[in-house]
């Protein structure tokens, strides 16, 4: 706009909170704190799962506040509904003011990495940190998909157990568990790799996340972006999550490690990609994240664990299947009910073929796989085949002069 200005004008500014786009597959559970302190004693949510589909609602339970280090949930809720706009998110306040004191005064820096972990109380029973994540389904009605607790997730013990808690969630679903390793602590990307594997953070539930990203003033941990990425690319995809979220875009304008812009050319990108580790990359497009890979790899290469995309398409449809076919359960084994479920798994299987989603599948009921002693006592076992797609993780173009062409000077 000209520095001289004669007339009326309006200007625009980008709106800063969205109506956030529904999503199932990749739902976060976040473990973390948030500030209760003035709220009334009696309406403070402490380690009590509430499910959030806007920020609002997430302001009216736990409040607002820009000191992220101090209230972890603000961050997530700032990347989740406020740059994502995806919805919705089960959070968990480990904060207890009255609990958590110095001097007598309510101090959410005393939180610790135990809180986190939780366990059940032994004066109440109450579940209470990650041992909640078994209340999520029975109070809301909605799988778990992602486990986060930024902040708090760069310890070891903590991360740990996440990945404990994606592999068993009430006896019967899987997720994944969003962690990062400490910028601080391991502030240059040689040293990523051996920190990875000194401290076990080796799941195939578990995606390591390396450094943390910057946009404007507002610094977060990758693991809350990667989660709010998951989600976008997810309900692009129709909600079934086949697509990896690598190479696609971050809302960021730097990575940060101990404090300092870090600049990875792609050569290192892929190195900390070749040991298991999520990273930021700004190459083409902006900045993005880089890498496939789960924490497994690369002591395991199996692409059912080592392939992010693979990994969660299978614990997604193991959901799914669990879900659906739980109101089977206690029906009479008959032939009707077991080519019922054949018969309704392989249109599924088909229908996900055809929109390419898998590249082939299908389920059968197999006479080995069901001794006549499991069937008297009422087990019918199905076995599924399915090829969900690799990542195109390297396109490889080879080159070669043709001397032939040049008969074309003669023509």
């Amino acid at each position: 706009m000209s520095a001289y200005q004669h007339g009326v004008y309006a200007l625009e500014v980008p709106t800063s909170i969205l109506p956030p786009r529904r999503i199932s597959a990749s739902i976060p559970v976040v473990f973390g704190t948030a500030p209760i302190e003035d709220k009334d004693p009696a309406e403070r949510k402490i380690n009590e799962p509430v499910l959030c589909y806007t920020y609002t609602e997430f302001v009216a339970a736990f409040g607002e506040s820009d000191d992220w280090q101090s209230y972890s949930l603000c961050e997530f809720a700032r990347s989740q509904f406020g740059l994502y706009g995806v919805a919705p998110v089960v959070f968990v306040n480990v904060y207890d003011p009255a609990k958590h004191t110095t001097d007598e005064e309510p101090d959410p820096l005393q939180v610790t990495s135990a809180d986190i972990i939780g366990g059940i109380d032994a004066n109440t029973g109450k579940l209470t940190g990650l041992e909640l994540i078994n209340e999520v389904f029975t109070r809301f009605r909605v799988v778990p998909g992602l486990i986060c607790a930024p902040g708090w997730s760069h310890d070891p013990a903590v991360a740990i157990a996440m990945a404990a808690k994606a592999t068993d969630i009430n006896g019967l679903f899987k997720a994944v568990a969003l962690v990062d390793i400490p910028d601080d602590t391991v502030p240059y990307y040689p040293d990523v790799a051996g920190y990875k594997n000194d401290n076990n953070l080796t799941d195939p539930n578990m995606i390591v996340c390396w450094p943390k990203v910057k946009l404007g003033d507002e610094v977060f941990h990758m693991s809350t972006q990667l989660a709010g990425l998951i989600g976008d690319v997810d309900e692009q995809s129709g909600d079934v999550p086949y697509r990896s979220p690598s190479n696609n875009r971050l809302y960021a304008d730097s990575a940060v490690a101990g404090g300092e812009e870090v600049w990875l050319g792609l050569d290192q990108a892929n190195y900390l990609n070749s040991q298991g580790v999520v990273t930021a990359l700004n190459f083409v497009g902006g900045w993005k994240l880089w890498g496939n890979r789960t924490a497994c790899y690369p002591s395991v290469t199996d692409p059912k664990d080592a392939f992010i995309p693979i990994r969660r398409f299978f614990s997604w449809h193991a959901n799914t299947f669990i879900l659906t076919y739980f109101q089977k359960v206690d029906w009479p084994v008959t032939r009707r009910l077991i080519q019922t479920i054949i018969d309704s798994e392989n249109i599924r299987l088909n229908g996900f073929r055809a929109m390419e989603i898998i590249l082939g599948g299908r389920i059968v009921f197999v006479e080995d796989e069901n001794p006549v002693t499991d069937l008297m006592d009422g087990i019918i076992r199905f076995h599924t085949y399915l090829t969900p797609p690799s990542p195109a993780r390297e396109i490889v173009n080879t080159l070669e002069y043709d001397p032939e062409y040049l008969q074309n000077l003669f023509s």
